[in-house]
């Protein structure tokens, strides 16, 4: 799966635009470690709301209003929240990049059937699926002219977010 990084400071700002713009699908949540690590929560979200606080003592998750799960978030993070798309041909084969991904957008590629939003706090992968495409647009460079940082962008046409980020992309330089 191709996977798009956000960066840290617009973290929960990305994670609100998600949830309260895209239909979620389900919540995965396991320790990260060998052989999978264990599971914490998975649960299906249909017909569900997924919801969050956060505070100064950490990241709440809810699901219809009921606490599922608490991220302490004590020990620093390096990485922002990433978003993957799974894309699968009409052949049924599924699209796997080589290299790296700079064009959510292809249009030489399947729509995607889900969007995954992905992170590791407290020794804990999150993610979160959403139906379809989760709109993303540029944001920055991280690591010029390699590495592009993205951003959740709020649904509506997709030709607009394509124009708006080939106009950055000539106002600075490329």
């Amino acid at each position: 799966m191709e996977q798009y990084w956000m960066p840290k400071e617009l973290d929960f700002e990305n994670l609100r635009l998600c949830l309260d713009n895209y239909p979620v699908d389900s919540l995965y949540i396991r320790l990260v470690g060998s052989a999978g690590g264990t599971v914490k929560v998975n649960e299906n979200l249909e017909g569900r709301i997924l919801d969050f606080k956060k505070d100064e003592s950490g990241l709440y998750l809810f699901i219809d209003l009921n606490e599922v799960f608490r991220f302490s978030l004590i020990k620093d993070y390096q990485k922002g929240f990433s978003l993957a798309y799974e894309r699968i041909f009409d052949d049924g084969t599924m699209y796997i990049p080589r290299g790296i991904s700079d064009n959510p957008y292809d249009e030489n590629l399947p729509e995607p059937r889900r969007s995954f939003l992905r992170h590791v706090l407290d020794d804990h992968l999150l993610e979160i699926f959403f139906k379809g495409r989760v709109n993303l647009q540029f944001h920055s460079w991280w690591i010029r002219p390699y590495w592009k940082y993205w951003m959740i962008a709020k649904p509506g046409s997709i030709e607009e977010i394509i124009l708006k980020q080939q106009i950055e992309y000539i106002e600075d330089g490329w």
